[in-house]
């Protein structure tokens, strides 16, 4: 009888590691498949979900796209054509040249100014100086033609020379205007890209 015990008590073992090692290795990893299966239900429900609230506002969002678009083509319309400084300044130069016959203004010199890089932006500068006219109207809207032209130009700097202070309508000077262009991309960012 005592070896009929032992070997139940043997049976009974077995059976007890056979059942934990099937809870062990088949039904703990089923509830863990289904815990994440669950979890990655629950990731795609939400990306749908965000997905469709893509879909519906998809007009609105396309319209925004367009706005942009356009204010991004505006912005680049008011830049100073060219790739390097030296077609910045120029085109530079024959918009104030263009700018001062229509005022009326004898432009004596200009200068290319070193450019300067803002940001993703590059500023060129040319210094003017302009022979003495007789009327400060016409000064006047010289450099409100400049200011207000189609391209992103400014005077940086003005410096005036009044003849006479009693009356001053006749006036010589110079003064420095600036332009935004699109800075180019060096040779190795290009060979690199």
């Amino acid at each position: 009888m005592w070896k009929l015990s032992q070997k139940k008590v043997l049976w009974v073992v077995i059976g007890i590691t056979i059942c934990i090692l099937i809870y062990a290795f088949g039904v703990l990893p089923l509830f863990e498949v289904a815990k994440k299966a669950e979890e990655e239900i629950a990731l795609k429900k939400r990306a749908i979900l965000k997905y469709r609230d893509y879909l519906q506002n998809r007009k609105t969002l396309e319209e925004e796209l367009e706005r942009t678009l356009k204010q991004y083509e505006e912005a680049r319309e008011r830049l100073l054509p060219g790739e390097t400084p030296q077609i910045g300044a120029a085109s530079l130069q024959e918009i104030v040249k263009g700018l001062s016959e229509k005022n009326g203004i004898a432009i004596r010199s200009f200068r290319m100014l070193e450019s300067k890089e803002i940001d993703s932006y590059r500023k060129i500068s040319i210094q003017v100086d302009f022979n003495p006219i007789n009327s400060m109207l016409s000064l006047g809207q010289f450099i409100y033609d400049i200011e207000h032209y189609g391209k992103e130009l400014m005077i940086s700097e003005m410096d005036l020379l009044v003849f006479n202070i009693r009356m001053p309508n006749n006036v010589q000077g110079s003064m420095v205007i600036s332009g935004l262009m699109k800075r180019a991309k060096s040779k190795e960012k290009r060979r690199k890209g």
